[in-house]
């Protein structure tokens, strides 16, 4: 049996993986990462983006908002700020989600703190509609 890489994800809510697979890749403060079974030790922020869970010919997507990752003789383990399965993303929600965002910005009469709560989950929803 060829080698497997011990691979855990967690978010605050859940333990959404954990699992032997072949390779991950992550979005790393510096880029993608690539982690493959014995790999050297190494740890790094998360930059929002979607981490791929590569076993066989299968290949899982998770959208990740930040968090860090530490790749270790045990495994990679990746702590999330936020995580949500790709394939549980809904295209159309989102949209209108987006929309009723920008809806909000532009009305003139927001508060500033309204504004920046708004501005912050219309980034937050671009970066989850830009992984689909």
């Amino acid at each position: 049996m060829a080698d497997k890489l011990h691979f855990n994800l967690v978010s605050p809510e859940r333990e959404l993986m954990s699992t032997e697979v072949d390779q991950v890749d992550i979005p790393g403060a510096e880029g993608m990462l690539g982690v493959l079974p014995k790999h050297s030790p190494v740890m790094t922020i998360l930059a929002p983006g979607v981490v791929r869970v590569k076993d066989g010919s299968e290949e899982t997507r998770i959208f990740v908002r930040g968090g860090f990752a530490e790749i270790s003789p045990a495994g990679l383990t990746v702590l999330a700020e936020e995580a949500v399965m790709v394939k549980d993303l809904d295209a159309d929600g989102l949209a209108r989600r987006i929309k009723n965002c920008e809806e909000d910005l532009s009305d003139t009469d927001t508060l500033p703190e309204t504004r920046r709560h708004a501005e912050m989950e219309l980034k937050q929803l671009k970066e989850l509609q830009a992984a689909l």
